[in-house]
Parts: structure tokens; C-alpha cells; sequence
């Protein structure tokens, strides 16, 4: 019977290990270091044919190794041989050069002309002035904080998202909140709470309280109001967001195992040691959007009046204008609200909330700015936007959709040299970023990464500015739809106002039904600020006109 040539390697390092072997013996030691590695192959290769848990290797032993070596390696090759400049996986990589040079000081022109298709679905453009304007300034800012704050706070329009000590190792955090104080911007702490790294970088802080409450809880893993004072009258503490959702997996928990726990985690987040630390998918101190309204009012009287606000990832719609109503009943307004796109970025993230669950941050932020306007309450109520944002473009456009101002976790994390390896949750980032591993964060140079996070904030303001003038606006604050133009299909487009229109202020409380926005009056109908719970699913189109009838 034929010998399988799957077969063949293990036979042939059978053979060879054996004649190697047979030669060392009776000739010359010169063969051990051969009858070593061919003998090696020969016991994988056997081992190979009695493990149960890889068909691939019971059926081809040693050269089923192949497979695996060459799926390890698959993301490298690809990004570094295969990948097109304007592939996003998620950022191509005309994107991450773009933030590269930035951060970097260095030339971020190109030649040529355009790489985009611009006739293409999705294509978007600036409408640019016959009457330029230049300006000199960047330094471009706005006041977060409703009639109800005592300390609002002058935040830069281009801020550091939310990313927790934890995610990120200290060496990175120290560099991104270093940038932040050299270059005169906000970095989030992420719900990890505020680590010695820190504070030891100086730069301003949004406080970031989830359902987990680190920082500010008690043993059990309930809120407390005495922790979450002492925290938020830090003077570097200039907002506090509480987190609701995150656009990567909304309306997922989390859990930080036992092992990956330092003494340092353990001390910022105010969680033992030897237990695994679980981030609860609701927040245990409300249910409901009036008590959600209560909650923000205490977090408001316990900070000393700063800024609060909260950020989430529009899942039901109906169930944000609940929290709206709920502002209009009890009287307590929110200083801001952060709109995550479920683009948006995390270390870790099942693949389906990854990728199906939560709405993109252009159509959640529309919604979140147009319910306001409804409500009447988009003047007191300030806008984050947080979503892939990495260009003077991309801030431009959210603002002209209704930002007032823009997060970016990723594009910092380029600016400190993210390679995009996509490794975050297997604590072996190459580049020191998304790991407690001592050995690979000593790698970040602080000083010089710190310098490449306000230098890139500061180039990226520079471009926002001259995106304004040459709309001829005299502030970034000044873009609305009005300014772009969008191509919903190939060879057909629409201007931004129609695409995304502001809608009329009132509408909702009015009292007056508009019939083009019955749908809208349908869902506000159908809001409660007693209840996230929903009092009847529409089942289809005909559920409106069905209800009118009973």
C-alpha cells in the first residue's frame, strides 16, 4: 500500500532523524544539531497524528503547522503588502498616514489630485465661497455648561475619547494625558475611573462613571456619593459623563479577569485584588428615565455644579426621547450629551454588537439634535460626537450635523503609534498601547509621544480652520448642512440640508402635529419618562392608523 504524500514530511523527518541520528553515532557529532531538529519534527509530527482537538494536523502532520503559521501572520502581510490605501479595515491607510504626519510635524500634502471616486455612493463634499476667509486662529473652543452648572468649562472642539487605564497601559495614558496638557485639550478617563498616570500627566479630565462605578464605589458595587466627590473635586476634573452605552457593543457588560488585574487598576478602580472586576450592562442606581434625570442632578450637586452629561449609542429611538421628556418633567437638563457611533472603537467586543448592533453617528447624532430641537432644549444642551474622526473633514461634517464638538480615541492612538495590529485584547500590542505587559509598554517614550498628541490635535485644528474659511465661514462653529453635499447613489446627490435637515424647533411640544413629521410625533407619542419600556410595539405601517381607529 502506498504511502498518503500527506504523509510524506513526517516520513521523511522520520527517516532523516533516524540516518542523523545513526551518522552521530558512528561518525561525527557534527550531526547531533541535524538528528536534533529532524528527531523534533518526527515527535510533533507524531503527536500531530494522536491529538483530537485539529483534523487539519491529525491529516497532515507537520505541514498542517503551516496553516496556522500563515493565518498568525495573515493581518501583517495584508496591511504591509496587500492592502490598498484606501481599504478600511478599519482605517485605510491613507487615513492612519494622514494622522502619522500630523502627529509627526511633517509633510501631509499629496500629488496628483484625488484617490476618491468621486461619483461614488457615500462620496461627501464641502461647498466651498467665492469669498474665502482666512483664519488665524485655531484655537477653536466652546462652553459646556447649562444655566444649572457653576464650573462649565471651555473645551477644545477636538478631544480625547474615552479610553480606561486597563485598555491601555500606563505609558499610554501618561502620553495621551501629557498631549492633552501641552496642546490645551480634554482626555475622557474611559470608565477605568482616574489613575495615578493621570494625574501625573496634568491634563484637563472627563471623568467617565459607568455602571461599574469605579472610583466611586462601594464594596458591593453600588455608587457612592462620598468617593464620587472626593474624585470630582480634582480640579484637573472639568466634566462628568455618565456612560450609558458605547457605540462598539452597546447594551453589552463587560469583565476584566482576576489576572489581568494590577495593583494599579485594582487602586484606580477601587476594586480588590484576586476577583474578577464585571461592568454591569445597566446602571444598578436607576431604571428609569426620570430616575436617570434624578441621578444626573445628584452627580451635578455632588461635583460642585460642573458639567454633566452623559454618552451613549441611540439603540431605540423612542427610548431617547423618554430621556428627553424626562428632562422636560423633573426640570433637570444635561450640560452635554455624547453621541457614539457604532463605528466606533473598542480592546474588546463579541462580533456581532461589533458589527450589527447600535446606530452610526451621523444618523444618531441627526436624531439626538433634531429631538432636541423638538423638545426645545438644543440651546442648553451641548453635542460630543465621537465615531472613526480623525480628519479636519470628519469634525466639519459632525459639527455641521449638530456637534458642537468632536472625541477620537483611535486617532490619538495612531498619534502615539497604533499600528492598527488589531492585537488589543490579547495583551501582546506590539507597540506597547493596549497592554499591562511591562516589557512592551516601556516601549512609548512619553516625552516624545506626548509631543505627537498635541501636535496632531494642533494640525488637525489648523485644517478645520482652513476647511472653514474656504467655505467661507468665519468659525468651524458656523458649518450646517447647508455646506455639504452628499451622493446617496452613484451619479445622483443632494444637498446637506436635505439629506440631514435641521427640524423645527418646538415641533414636538407644540402641540400642532406637522403631517410630514407624523412618524416623529408617532414616537414621541409613544414616550414615557416613567418608563424605558415601551407601552406597544409598532408591528408595520399600519399600526398608527390601526390605533386612531380603536
Amino acid at each position: 500500500m502506498a504511502l498518503p504524500a500527506r504523509l510524506l514530511p513526517l516520513a521523511l523527518s522520520g527517516f532523516a532523524a533516524l540516518a542523523s541520528s545513526t551518522a552521530a553515532y558512528a561518525a561525527s557529532s557534527a550531526w547531533l544539531p541535524v538528528a536534533a531538529v529532524t528527531g523534533g519534527l518526527t515527535a510533533l509530527g507524531l503527536r500531530d497524528l494522536v491529538q483530537r482537538r485539529h483534523a487539519v494536523l491529525r491529516n497532515y502532520p507537520i505541514m498542517g503547522h503551516m496553516r496556522f503559521l500563515l493565518e498568525s501572520i495573515r493581518p501583517e502581510i495584508r496591511q504591509y503588502m496587500l492592502e490598498g490605501d484606501r481599504e478600511e479595515v478599519p482605517f485605510s491607510r491613507e487615513a492612519r498616514a494622514l494622522v502619522y504626519q500630523r502627529a509627526k510635524g511633517v509633510e501631509d500634502k499629496r500629488p496628483f489630485g484625488t484617490t476618491e471616486n468621486v461619483y461614488g455612493s457615500g462620496y461627501g463634499w464641502i461647498t466651498h465661497s467665492a469669498a474665502p476667509v482666512d483664519i488665524e486662529d485655531s484655537d477653536f473652543r466652546v462652553t459646556i455648561g447649562g444655566p444649572d452648572c457653576r464650573q462649565p468649562y471651555s473645551a477644545s472642539l477636538f478631544n480625547i475619547s474615552a479610553m480606561s487605564f486597563g485598555s491601555l497601559s500606563k505609558n499610554a495614558i501618561l502620553a495621551l494625558n501629557t498631549g492633552a496638557r501641552k496642546g490645551g485639550f480634554a482626555h475622557d478617563t474611559g470608565e477605568g475611573s482616574i489613575s495615578r498616570h493621570h494625574r501625573a500627566g496634568g491634563g484637563d479630565l472627563i471623568y467617565q462613571v459607568a455602571s461599574g462605578y469605579f472610583g466611586c464605589r462601594n464594596d458591593d458595587g453600588t455608587f457612592s456619593p462620598e468617593k464620587f466627590s472626593e474624585q470630582a473635586a480634582s480640579p484637573q476634573v472639568k466634566m462628568i459623563e455618565l456612560k450609558l452605552s458605547q457605540g462598539a457593543k452597546p447594551g453589552h457588560g463587560g469583565m476584566l479577569p482576576a489576572a489581568k488585574i494590577t495593583p494599579e487598576i485594582a487602586e484606580a478602580r477601587g476594586i480588590p485584588m484576586g476577583q474578577d472586576c464585571i461592568s454591569p450592562a445597566a446602571h444598578p442606581s436607576f431604571s428609569t428615565p426620570r430616575g436617570m434625570m434624578e441621578f444626573i442632578a445628584q452627580l451635578r450637586d455632588l461635583s460642585g455644579g460642573k458639567p454633566v452629561g452623559f454618552k451613549l449609542c441611540i439603540g431605540h429611538r423612542r427610548e431617547f426621547m423618554c430621556m428627553v421628556k424626562a428632562m422636560l418633567e423633573t426640570g433637570v437638563v444635561p450640560d452635554f450629551i455624547v453621541v457614539d457611533g457604532s463605528e466606533g472603537g473598542t480592546g474588546a467586543a463579541p462580533l456581532e454588537f461589533a458589527n450589527q448592533v447600535g446606530m452610526p453617528m451621523l444618523e444618531g447624532l441627526t436624531f439626538v439634535h433634531n429631538t432636541l430641537r423638538g423638545a426645545g432644549l438644543r440651546e442648553r444642551v451641548k453635542l460630543g460626537a465621537a465615531g472613526k474622526i480623525t480628519s479636519g473633514f470628519h469634525i466639519a461634517r459632525a459639527l455641521a450635523l449638530g456637534a458642537d464638538w468632536c472625541n477620537s480615541a483611535r486617532g490619538y492612538m495612531f498619534a502615539i503609534g497604533c499600528i492598527q495590529a488589531q492585537a488589543c485584547h490579547t495583551n501582546k500590542c506590539p507597540v506597547g498601547i493596549a497592554t499591562q505587559d511591562p516589557a512592551r509598554f516601556k516601549a512609548i517614550d512619553v516625552g516624545d509621544k506626548s509631543d505627537r498628541v498635541a501636535r496632531y490635535h494642533r494640525n488637525t485644528m489648523r485644517a478645520l480652520g482652513e476647511l472653514a474659511g474656504a467655505a467661507g465661514l468665519q468659525h468651524p462653529a458656523g458649518f450646517r448642512p447647508y455646506h455639504f453635499m452628499f451622493r446617496k447613489k452613484d451619479n445622483a446627490f443632494s444637498d446637506g440640508n436635505i439629506a440631514y435637515p435641521y427640524l423645527p424647533n418646538g415641533f414636538l411640544v407644540s402641540g400642532r402635529e406637522i403631517p410630514e413629521l407624523a412618524d416623529w410625533h408617532e414616537r414621541w407619542g409613544r414616550a414615557s419618562a416613567e418608563s424605558f419600556a415601551p407601552d406597544r410595539i409598532p408591528e408595520g405601517p399600519f399600526t398608527a392608523a390601526i390605533a386612531r381607529l380603536a
